[in-house]
């Protein structure tokens, strides 16, 4: 979209206001949280699947009453993408609450051996107990749950060693409800991805938004885009020089944005600035890791 084809003459005000309010529940979102509840008597360990550029963004609030107490494991997946130094304070921070975080890289299959371990080490003391009483052994039983587009099924595929589910990079690709026989002697019960009512924090919704956990298709990214051009001018200025071949960075974040654009040549015919094409950009090149490796949060961040 050229500057103007909205806004009219106003769009470089409108890119710089705080509009972009992000408020997203789809109806079967409420329906899978349920199914979650309704589940969890089935299974010996609930594995919560998190996106390691933002571990914290990628937790869903609703978990931890869920879960209750059956025991927990964490994966960190797309660990190839983010910020290893960053990435190793967030395993601390769970660790020192008492949950295991294991990064995974599902591409190349890093990670994914731990996982198994981990959750057979969850379970030992009640299999132990259960081998005592003469029970007979049967598949340790796994519920794996997360917000959209952080990779489960490509998890799921990895562990068994071939395509079990339906893939896809768009939030709700996985429907209904599946048991799948892992190796190691483990069924896991899939479940679609789920996410909270309203997002409370907007701060929380961009990076979900950023990382493409909501649908570009409900927002506006050229909007979008300028917030994590922001961002990215804030956490990790010498990465987006690079990547643009920028000299320096612009005073704000709509100055950076056309520096980039000018750079990459998106100009129509007009001699405008195509926003759109900016946007596409810089979205999906900071989702394919081609910015750098990059975590947009740290411990540090949350807010108590």
């Amino acid at each position: 979209m050229a500057r103007g084809d909205r806004m009219g003459e106003n769009y470089d005000d409108y890119l710089r206001d705080d509009n972009l309010h992000i408020n997203w529940y789809p109806g079967h979102m409420k329906k899978t949280r349920d199914l979650v509840r309704n589940n969890l008597k089935l299974v010996d360990v609930v594995v919560e699947l998190l996106d390691s550029r933002i571990p914290f963004s990628s937790r869903n609030p609703d978990i931890d009453n869920l879960a209750g107490n059956k025991p927990r494991v964490v994966i960190l997946n797309k660990c190839d993408l983010a910020d290893r130094a960053k990435l190793d304070r967030w395993i601390k921070y769970y660790k020192d609450r008492g949950i295991k975080a294991i990064p995974v890289d599902t591409l190349k299959g890093v990670g994914l051996n731990k996982l198994v371990d981990e959750c057979k080490n969850a379970v030992k003391d009640k299999m132990d107990a259960l081998k005592e009483k003469g029970r007979k052994e049967r598949p340790i039983r796994i519920m794996i749950v997360g917000i959209p587009n952080v990779g489960k099924s490509s998890i799921i595929n990895k562990l068994t060693g071939r395509k079990s589910t339906v893939t896809g990079d768009r939030p709700g690709v996985t429907k209904g409800k599946q048991w799948v026989r892992l190796k190691g002697n483990l069924e896991l019960l899939d479940t679609p991805g789920i996410l909270w009512p309203k997002f409370e924090d907007q701060e929380v919704a961009l990076n979900l938004a950023f990382c493409r956990a909501i649908k570009d298709e409900i927002l506006d990214v050229e909007t979008l885009a300028l917030r994590l051009i922001g961002k990215l001018m804030e956490i990790e200025p010498e990465k987006l020089k690079a990547r643009y071949k920028l000299e320096k960075l612009g005073d704000i974040d709509i100055e950076t944005m056309d520096m980039i654009g000018r750079k990459r040549g998106f100009i129509m015919g007009n001699k405008e600035l195509d926003y759109t094409r900016i946007a596409t950009t810089v979205l999906n090149e900071f989702r394919d890791g081609k910015i750098g490796k990059i975590t947009l949060e740290v411990p540090e961040d949350i807010k108590n």
